[in-house]
């Protein structure tokens, strides 16, 4: 090639190299706009969250009460803030809404972004109860077009995505038993008294279950599936002075002839955080942030046939599964995926409608527990329903709490 042709050759190379890296600039420069509704411990933290990416600009925020914006100092001062859902709605100029407030608006709101237009980003859990949860995704199900996700932020864990590759590739073998020992989420009265809608029916619409344990109920079924069997006791207030449940322990009975166990505590210090996964081919367990997997040398299946001795079991060998280092923090990971999903049409790593799946092992749980007997999924989500409306119309009101008392929240929005 002669010289000439060689240069001129380059030159083409190098702008269209320079022109792709242009295009990839934009495209990575193109924000999408956000607003919050709801600023109190998590919105606020997600209002710093969305603030420090450059793929990210909040540009309205909403609460019932003024006062929740001081929180965010200075900061609040760049954004629009409304009191009013349908004005932060109309008038709030932003592409996604975050909803962030108490339980029992997720769906109510959430609607009314889908209606309006706006791309969804919701706090776990999607909602209460499964029948309202059903309320949101029926509306989600009118709008294809816009990306509709929950903040179901454990998904992103290293370990947990290692847990869920070696179960679906088969790894294990057939998995047999399932234990989940989930006793450290510690709470204080104190904790409980920050807010009068807090550990109420009223205002929560639930306790532990509900509060602390979203997502390992939406991890549960996430790795091995629903059951269709649940029996459940749960004590209510027996750690604390609270009308929801502290404490819960649950066994679960599985389509393929799986079992698990399911016990979750606010009232246990130090409490503990152990998941064991009993399969064919052995044992793992999660714990401490560590993985273990003790690898049979033969399916355990095989060798209760085939041996010829009566005590002994199969070799195996103890195996560290390595976890790789977390990138970013969960919820920034959710946060970025959720605008891929916007940008770029990504996969998002928590749909929206894949959360009523946790949620109604949850309720499962709390329904045996009030009827003091198994029963089977899915849920009858018009007694759940009907049960917890009578909770809720007997529910107590906190009065003289340390702190802020939030009890005309159920008047907002």
């Amino acid at each position: 090639m002669a010289l000439e042709n060689q240069v001129s050759f380059r030159k083409r190379g190098m702008f269209h190299v320079a022109k792709l890296r242009k295009k990839n600039e934009k495209r990575f420069m193109k924000k999408v706009l956000f607003g919050i509704i709801g600023i109190g411990n998590m919105g606020s933290s997600h209002f710093q969250r969305l603030c420090g990416l450059p793929e990210a600009e909040v540009v309205a925020l909403c609460d019932c009460d003024p006062s929740a914006f001081e929180r965010l100092g200075a900061a609040r001062e760049q954004v629009t803030c409304f009191t009013d859902c349908d004005r932060f709605l109309a008038e709030g100029g932003m592409d996604a809404v975050l909803v962030a407030t108490p339980h029992y608006f997720h769906p109510e709101l959430g609607i009314k972004a889908l209606a309006a237009g706006k791309h969804l980003l919701v706090e776990k859990p999607i909602a209460v109860h499964k029948k309202d949860a059903e309320r949101l995704l029926e509306a989600s199900r009118q709008h294809p077009e816009l990306k509709k996700s929950l903040m179901l932020n454990q998904r992103t864990l290293p370990a947990h995505r290692k847990i869920k590759e070696m179960i679906d590739s088969g790894q294990l073998g057939n998995l047999r038993r399932i234990s989940w020992t989930i006793t450290d989420w510690f709470r204080t009265q104190t904790y409980y008294d920050s807010g009068d809608w807090r550990a109420s029916w009223r205002g929560e619409g639930g306790g532990v279950l509900l509060n602390q344990c979203p997502h390992q109920l939406d991890l549960m079924q996430w790795f091995f599936g629903l059951p269709n069997r649940v029996r459940a006791s749960a004590s209510f207030g027996k750690f604390h002075d609270i009308e929801v449940e502290d404490e819960v322990n649950a066994f679960l009975e599985y389509p393929n002839g799986l079992t698990g166990n399911f016990i979750a505590s606010t009232g246990e210090a130090p409490g503990i955080n152990r998941l064991e996964i009993a399969a064919d081919r052995g044992l793992m367990v999660f714990e401490k942030g560590i993985l273990t997997f003790w690898r049979n040398e033969e399916l355990t299946s095989e060798f209760i046939k085939n041996s010829k001795t009566s005590f002994h079991k199969p070799c195996c060998w103890q195996c560290n599964i390595p976890i790789a280092e977390t990138e970013e923090a969960q919820h920034t990971a959710i946060c970025k995926n959720f605008i891929a999903a916007i940008v770029d049409n990504a996969d998002l790593i928590a749909p929206l409608e894949e959360g009523i799946r946790g949620l109604e092992l949850g309720n499962a749980m709390l329904l045996s527990a009030w009827r003091n007997e198994t029963v089977q999924l899915p849920i009858d989500t018009e007694d759940f329903e009907e049960r917890l409306n009578r909770l809720v119309a007997t529910s107590r009101y906190r009065k003289n709490l340390k702190t802020a008392d939030n009890s005309n929240f159920n008047q907002s929005f």
